[in-house]
């Protein structure tokens, strides 16, 4: 898998600056304090256990999950979630609202369970239940969707957002998350046929719904997707101070760098992980993915292109109470 590149293809691109920085979020911890909550990871590449992605790291998520770096708090204890893709004709996933460092089942599945492509996600409640089915990755179909973040002042503009989600997908709404409705935004608005312009108009919606009711933020968002084959993963907010995101460098490079790293000579070169924070202090192995940005880590070459919400033409009237 090499670098990531940028694409022309009607869609605004980055400066190329902005591929290679590997720089970490300058802001200080109490700048980042306000945005930061959930922690995620999305891996694609070479069959590996579960365990090799979430609990081993030095900084794995587990470890993430008791002594974050960039999160708001140091602890995510509010509940989890593993997403992969194996033998079935959908992803499995394991829920479950007890910290991650404290569940045996977790443990013993990760030992067990290998994959090409997984998602994991520990989980700081901004306000909704603590239950099974608030926890991600959520799924429909073939695909999975993961976000760290929030929709402003979600209990006021809950009832429009979920008001133009589709019919049809409205009865497979399971918990009571702004995320989970965000994921069927996107699903209603075409995720499955066109990922990035789903996700951007998904994301115009919210930010049009909010303004109207006076949100001075409406979302905060990074958000991973996928269909199994593809990863999409996303870094914006309405305030343009968006929540952390790295991608790895290619193993090439890395291991030209640091010949020490003998455990990922097993790995394919197409291998790559997407995380909130770092696994690892290894210098030049993690890249920030830039502000207002989304990349798409896929078979052969990555892209990174630049992400511009679209508002809905005409504007989504804001409804009134009866």
């Amino acid at each position: 898998m090499t670098a990531p590149r940028l694409i022309d293809d009607g869609r605004d691109t980055l400066p190329s600056a902005a591929v290679t920085s590997g720089a970490v979020d300058p802001r200080s911890r109490e700048e980042r304090k306000e945005i930061e909550m959930c922690r995620w990871l999305a891996y694609s590449g070479s069959p590996v256990r579960l365990e090799d992605l979430v609990f081993k790291p030095r900084h794995s998520l587990i470890d993430q999950s008791l002594h974050s770096r960039l999160g708001a708090t140091t602890t995510n204890g509010d509940g989890f979630g593993i997403g992969w893709y194996g033998v079935g004709d959908t992803p499995g996933l394991f829920h479950s609202a007890e910290p991650a460092w404290n569940d045996r089942n977790l443990r013993e599945l990760a030992g067990h369970v290998e994959s090409p492509l997984v998602f994991a996600h520990i989980r700081a409640s901004t306000g909704s239940a603590v239950q099974q089915t608030n926890c991600h990755p959520f799924r429909h179909g073939r695909w999975l969707w993961m976000h760290n973040g929030v929709i402003g002042d979600f209990r006021d503009v809950k009832r429009e957002l979920v008001l133009a989600i589709d019919p049809s997908l409205y009865p497979f709404i399971e918990g009571s998350t702004d995320s989970e409705v965000f994921f069927f935004l996107a699903l209603t608005l075409g995720l499955e046929d066109d990922p990035p312009a789903a996700v951007e108009a998904a994301v115009g919606l919210i930010e049009d719904v909010g303004r109207r009711h006076g949100v001075e933020h409406p979302i905060q968002m990074t958000v991973a997707t996928t269909d199994g084959v593809t990863i999409w993963a996303f870094r914006y907010s309405s305030e343009g101070r968006s929540r952390s995101l790295f991608f790895s460098t290619d193993l090439p490079m890395l291991l030209a760098v640091h010949p020490e790293l003998d455990n990922l000579r097993g790995l394919s070169d197409e291998s790559r992980l997407i995380v909130s924070e770092p696994l690892r202090d290894i210098p030049g192995a993690w890249n920030e993915v830039p502000e207002s940005s989304y990349g798409v880590v896929q078979p052969g070459q990555d892209e990174l292109h630049a992400f511009t919400p679209r508002a809905p033409s005409p504007p989504a009237p804001v409804l009134e109470p009866s």
